[in-house]
């Protein structure tokens, strides 16, 4: 059986960020969280440096499309839930596993 596996990156806005402290405490629910509910890994992959702004990164593996696109979407829109970041841009790219 061949895993299917892809990759979600989410660039957000931090509003309130006014520190890396204060970025950090924003960010890190959301990436634990999506790892603890939907069991895919998940960074913050890019702008680590910006105190407003964040490019989180989630992948998922399963034995099927069907199966990696659910979670993905449930990843989305639990990240779409947090009121404390604006949503700027999202991707989605499948990673080849042969």
């Amino acid at each position: 059986m061949a895993l299917k596996s892809a990759a979600l990156e989410i660039e957000v806005r931090i509003p309130l960020g006014d520190s890396l402290k204060a970025k950090r405490s924003v960010i890190r629910p959301i990436l634990d969280g999506a790892h603890r509910r939907f069991g895919v890994a998940s960074a913050e992959v890019d702008l680590q440096d910006d105190w407003d702004a964040a490019v989180l990164g989630f992948s998922a593996v399963a034995g099927s499309a069907r199966q990696v696109d659910d979670v993905l979407d449930k990843v989305d829109r639990f990240v779409w839930s947090f009121p404390e970041i604006e949503v700027v841009n999202t991707d989605r790219w499948w990673v080849d596993t042969a």
